[in-house]
């Protein structure tokens, strides 16, 4: 490990036992800032409305921490939208965002789009898959902001346990993501869940950055964060256990192929390598072959947009 990662390690690699709330809200009310909680979501009915409840009678309303929370559905075809409104959440589908440029499907469609809906200082992305969840996850990844002028990005890092078994979840990022990084931007080798859905950043990052539009999102925002402003303005708090929905290991594969492909356009932009992955599956008569397109379209960096640009300045 380069010895510049050692030293990040030590000093920009947190518990949430570090910042009790006290401190947090202290911060908050000193700075002045806002802070914007968004749930991207597709069909979560489940698990959205635990999420939103917990964080506003925690965050909202017993402390008034965050400032607002909002749900980008992206096409649901379940209750995910009505749970999340009753919870106490705004729902804003993602079609609604932007309508000049249409959506495609993915995740980090969603997110970026979300920029143009909340109006926080500070955006802190939540997972809305995810089960037995803490406010800690909200407030852990959120206090460094508010504490530490110098960081600019916070990502989560959390033990995740596969079918009981701790540590053995996060399989697309111990087999794609970690080497990507190890091998390409060994500055980032000391993330321990780089791929992780739970992050916050300062909206004045996140409005500079392209967003890939679908689960490469994460990794290239990592990478390009890096290049934008340094090692020493990211860091990472421990947030305990996240447990959430698993994927089968077809849907891991074309993740994983959408993560390389982020990978590969920054590694050498323009040189282009097909963009489609082929997997198998057994029919009757045999191996049938299924080809999906990888994602490999990414949203320019908001500030670029110009509905975004006039809502700053109105």
């Amino acid at each position: 490990m380069l010895e510049e990662v050692e030293r990040w390690l030590a000093t920009r690699s947190w518990s949430v036992a570090d910042r009790p709330l006290h401190r947090i809200l202290c911060a908050k009310q000193r700075t002045g800032q806002t802070i914007s909680v968004v749930l991207p979501a597709l069909n979560e009915e489940e698990t959205v409305g635990d999420i939103v409840a917990i964080i506003r009678h925690d965050l909202v309303e017993r402390v008034p921490l965050v400032d607002e929370i909002v749900v980008v559905d992206s096409g649901s075809t379940d209750r995910t939208s009505e749970v999340a409104a009753a919870a106490g959440a705004r729902v804003v589908h993602r079609d609604e965002i932007l309508p000049r440029i249409p959506a495609v499907p993915g995740k980090g469609e969603v997110l970026w789009r979300s920029l143009l809906v909340t109006s926080g200082d500070i955006v802190c992305f939540i997972d809305a898959d995810l089960k037995e969840f803490s406010s800690d996850f909200v407030s852990g990844i959120v206090g460094p902001l508010l504490t530490e002028p110098g960081v600019d990005l916070v990502k989560g890092m959390y033990d995740r346990p596969l079918a009981g078994t701790a540590g053995q979840g996060g399989r697309v990022t111990e087999l794609m993501a970690r080497p990507l990084l190890n091998m390409h931007w060994p500055q980032l080798a000391g993330f321990v869940q780089p791929l992780g859905g739970e992050y916050a950043a300062r909206r004045s990052l996140l409005e500079q950055l392209p967003f890939p539009v679908g689960y490469g999102v994460e990794l290239g925002m990592l990478v390009d964060a890096l290049h934008l402003v340094g090692l020493d303005a990211l860091s990472q708090v421990d947030v305990g256990v996240r447990k959430h929905r698993h994927q089968d290991g077809q849907a891991l594969g074309r993740m994983a192929a959408a993560i390389y492909r982020t990978a590969q356009l920054r590694l050498a932009r323009g040189h282009l390598i097909r963009p489609s992955l082929t997997q198998f599956e057994r029919c009757e008569d045999g191996f049938e072959p299924r080809t999906y397109s990888v994602d490999t379209e990414e949203r320019p960096p908001m500030v670029e947009i110009t509905e975004y640009a006039e809502r700053k300045v109105a």
